[in-house]
Parts: C-alpha cells; sequence; structure tokens
C-alpha cells in the first residue's frame, strides 16, 4: 500500500531550474543505448547486488528506481532490502516497523517460506522482499551457522526462476550480510557519489570484491559503476566523474544520477522517480541506465 502525500505537491512538467542539464555525454545530451528487446519467457534471474560501504550514495534510491525502470521495460524485477535500516522498503511505502514477516524471519526461521515475505509493489511487475531493524540480529546469529555466506542464497533460490532480475539493496559496511549478498549474486553494481570521499572508498570494495571471488564466489563480476548525485554546473563533480573514468574505463555508466529534488520528494511519496516526474531527468537516467545493464 502507497502511503499518502501530504507533504508533496504534484509534480509540475520538467523545469530547467529544477535539475541541472544532462552532462555533455552523447547527441542531444543523452547517450543513445537502444531499448531492450521484449521477453516471451522470464527467468531464471540475473542477481544484482547495489553495493557500496560508504553510506548516502544513491544505492537505496538507484535499486528503486533501477527497478522500476527495468519494469517498464517488461522485466520482472524481486528487490531484496538487505538493510537493516529498511530504507528500500520505506521508500516504495512500506511501514517497516509494522511487518509481521520480513527477510530475518525467512533467513533464521525454518517454517517460513519466501512467499510468505515476497509482497507486490505499486510498479507492475516489480515486487519486494521488505527488511525492517530486526534484520540487524542476523548478522550475530549467522555467524555460527554453517555456510553463513551463503544463507541470502538459499532463501532467494526457490523463485529465481520466476524474475528476471534481482537487486539486492546492501547495507554500507563489509560484514556479514553483504558478504551474503555477494555470494550469491553474479555481478556488483557500484553507486559512487560524485564526491572526492567516495572515490577513495572504491579502493576497499575492490578489495573486498577480490576477496569474495577468491573464497567464496569465483564467478562474481563487476557489472558497473554509476556517478550519482552528479552536478555539472560544479567542478568539483565533473572531475571526481572524470577521474573515474580514467580508472576504471568502460566499467564506468554513461548514466550519469544527477543532484535533484525530485529524490527526497519521491522517498515522501513512496513511489519511484519513473512513476512519480515520469518526464524528469532523473526518471529518463535510470531509463538509460536499466538499458544499459540489460545490455551487459
Amino acid at each position: 500500500m502507497t502511503t499518502p502525500r501530504p507533504f508533496v505537491t504534484e509534480p509540475e512538467p520538467h523545469d530547467e531550474h529544477d535539475e541541472p542539464e544532462l552532462p555533455e555525454t552523447g547527441p542531444g545530451h543523452r547517450p543513445f543505448v537502444p531499448d531492450p528487446a521484449p521477453l516471451s519467457e522470464h527467468g531464471p534471474a540475473r542477481v544484482i547486488a547495489v553495493a557500496n560501504q560508504k553510506g548516502g550514495v544513491g544505492k537505496t534510491t538507484s535499486t528503486i528506481n533501477l527497478g522500476a525502470a527495468l519494469a517498464e521495460y517488461g522485466r520482472r524485477v524481486l528487490l531484496v532490502d538487505f538493510d537493516p535500516q529498511g530504507a528500500l522498503s520505506v521508500g516504495l511505502g512500506v511501514q517497516a516497523h509494522e511487518l509481521d514477516t520480513t527477510i530475518y524471519n525467512l533467513l533464521m526461521e525454518r517454517d517460513i517460506e519466501i512467499d510468505d515475505v515476497i509482497r507486490p509493489t505499486a510498479v507492475e511487475g516489480m515486487d519486494l522482499l521488505p527488511s525492517n531493524i530486526d534484520l540487524s540480529a542476523a548478522e550475530v546469529q549467522l555467524v555460527t551457522e554453517v555456510g553463513r555466506e551463503q544463507a541470502l542464497g538459499r532463501a532467494l533460490k526457490p523463485v529465481l526462476d520466476r524474475y528476471d532480475v534481482v537487486l539486492v539493496d546492501c547495507q554500507p559496511s563489509l560484514g556479514l550480510l553483504t558478504i551474503n549478498a555477494l555470494a550469491c549474486a553474479d555481478s556488483i553494481l557500484i553507486p559512487l557519489a560524485c564526491e572526492f570521499f567516495s572515490l577513495r572508498g572504491v579502493a576497499l570494495l575492490m578489495d573486498t570484491i577480490d576477496k569474495v571471488r577468491a573464497r567464496i564466489n569465483p564467478d562474481l563480476k563487476i557489472l558497473g559503476i554509476v556517478a550519482t548525485m552528479f552536478d555539472p554546473r560544479t567542478l568539483h563533480t565533473r572531475e571526481v566523474r572524470q577521474r573515474l573514468i580514467e580508472a576504471f574505463g568502460d566499467l564506468v555508466f554513461q548514466s550519469v544520477i544527477n543532484r535533484t529534488v525530485r529524490f527526497p520528494e519521491t522517498t515522501v511519496a513512496g513511489e519511484p522517480i519513473t512513476t512519480w516526474a515520469p518526464t524528469s531527468n532523473g526518471a529518463e537516467s535510470y531509463r538509460l541506465l536499466a538499458r544499459e545493464v540489460l545490455a551487459r
């Protein structure tokens, strides 16, 4: 159920003063990536971990809006809230603290099935596996379990044939929960805020990815790095993105997520930007990111 909108006015048509213009990265300021072909059948799902140990870089925002954009292109999507803060659930209008069953119950209680926890969202074709603060206890309880790094993978396995993409929103740390996400993922998508300190933290994340590959999941690959909170009007953000491209080359998505007032509004509204402000730069940027993800 979607939360009411007491503090948010209906979105106006695009106004150049509301959002900074897109960076000049292609014809018409929008790189061309063709629309994906429609699917005749669904599954098995690609599992993508959306991760960065630094907080406040746009992981949850990217998970919600990328998922919604993928659903627009006819993909069946499951969003997994794997952060005890439950921000992904709240961002989709779910009152996480009122939930009787969450992903914590799925991981820790043998009599709970995944279908008992999955719930539909307001976006057609996109479902949610919600979370709340209870999940913080799982990190402690899983320590003594056999195969503790595989708990999430075991939980998701029964529904992988039902979806095309599973997006796991990881907590901002490199603890056991994040390791679980990386252990079951086919690839990792890294949102990176265009700030100097975010750039410095990538090396630590890359080191963790290498360790997971060596010890747990040798097939894990980096899907790409998406620049978030970009403001082309400032030299600093342009320099950070340029250094990102110099360091990682083609791993950096063409899509750039601009800093805009639309994203805080969508959190209050409890819906993705693709439905809240469908013609905004933010919505178009996530549609481009969805096309790039499906092309890789």
